[in-house]
């Protein structure tokens, strides 16, 4: 008769020498599949910034003293370097968000929201943050995103920026966002850059880019 052991052993599962576990490929799938995470956040967060830049932009564009201020702006002498002393600044920034728009003059978006951010423009530092962060540029990004918030004493949140692109939308919803810019205004910012040439950055605006943005905000 067999003992209880016996028994036992003989009811075992056969047991088989497991293959041996690769520590190093599982590492390395493991920071593939990280990387992958990463990545798939960066290009989430890359595309909602874009997206969010162009809501604001047209936000700025839209709004009710737009023309008025790309006006006041086009009155400086073209002759004297751009400085806050002859600036408006609030004409800077929507000229730089017609820039933007137009979707041709990234590098002159980028100076006109920089000389209105470096004015106390608080909307169009927080457009430069957007606009470096949609460049994949987050050092930059950082930097505009330090400069909304200097004065505030407080950090806001990515929420509270939700909600601004919720007004935006709710305000100042036509055109949206998907729509394109009148063909008018993109000539006459051709124009501009024509004038300005050989320079990469177009030059200050005049009158009649001024008229045609009334008109446009009128329809």
């Amino acid at each position: 008769m067999k003992t209880i052991d016996e028994v036992l052993a003989d009811a075992a599962m056969p047991v088989t020498t497991p293959s041996r576990f690769d520590v190093g490929a599982a590492l390395e799938k493991l920071a593939v599949d990280a990387g992958r995470t990463r990545a798939s956040a960066d290009n989430r967060r890359v595309a909602q910034a874009a997206q969010r830049l162009t809501v604001i932009a047209r936000w700025i564009l839209s709004a009710p003293h737009a023309a008025h201020h790309v006006d006041q702006l086009a009155q400086g002498d073209p002759d004297l370097p751009v400085e806050e002393d002859n600036l408006d600044v609030e004409g800077a920034a929507v000229f730089a968000s017609l820039l933007h728009l137009t979707g041709q003059h990234p590098e002159s978006a980028q100076f006109w929201w920089q000389l209105a951010a470096g004015a106390g423009h608080r909307a169009a530092a927080y457009c430069l943050h957007l606009h470096h962060t949609a460049l994949g540029e987050q050092r930059e990004a950082a930097h505009w995103w330090h400069q909304v918030n200097v004065d505030l004493g407080t950090e806001l949140d990515d929420a509270f920026f939700s909600k601004i692109e919720a007004f935006a939308r709710y305000m100042y919803p036509r055109p949206d966002a998907a729509s394109p810019l009148t063909g008018g205004l993109e000539m006459e910012v051709d124009r501009l850059a024509d004038d300005g040439a050989p320079c990469v950055i177009v030059p200050r605006p005049d009158r009649r880019l001024a008229r045609a943005l009334r008109a446009h905000t009128r329809t």
